[in-house]
């Protein structure tokens, strides 16, 4: 089984924006993020630890500016925490072992597909296309993405 940590040596790589929505909490502006449009089918992972996070089968166009998913992968992999900033109240979401903050998931996502909306930086994320995931260690979610055709 693979282990997953928060790499310093990872850290230290990430152009300013990365570590800003990864270490510091922060946010993307809308409809700004590089995986926003991505229709390509594979994984989503943390950008520092690696976990796997979301599949491109769960995710969907929300609306909303950052790219939306009806659940994480592997619900392990993913901690939420109470959001009190910017007087609002949310739930943050975050990697469990990279700690990395990835954004926040709120109850009105479709309701056939559960009711959640993971709304998610790209940032805080790397992309792995399905091609690749078996070199890459990801072979074991292959089942979590949708065929090819």
């Amino acid at each position: 089984m693979t282990k997953y940590t928060k790499n310093p040596d990872v850290i230290a790589t990430l152009t300013d924006e990365q570590f800003w929505v990864t270490q510091e909490s922060g946010t993307e502006r809308p409809g700004t993020g590089k995986l926003l449009n991505n229709k390509q089918p594979g994984i989503y992972v943390d950008i520092v630890s690696g976990e796997p996070l979301f599949a491109s089968a769960d995710k969907y166009e929300s609306g909303c500016g950052w790219p939306s998913f009806t659940k994480p992968i592997t619900a392990a992999h993913v901690t939420e925490h109470h959001d009190a900033t910017h007087g609002m109240i949310r739930v943050e979401v975050r990697s469990t072992h990279g700690d990395s903050h990835l954004g926040h998931v709120f109850t009105d996502g479709p309701p056939d597909q559960g009711g959640l909306r993971y709304c998610i930086n790209s940032a805080s994320l790397r992309f792995v296309h399905r091609d690749d995931m078996e070199n890459e260690g990801y072979g074991e979610f292959i089942d979590q993405v949708e065929d090819v055709t």
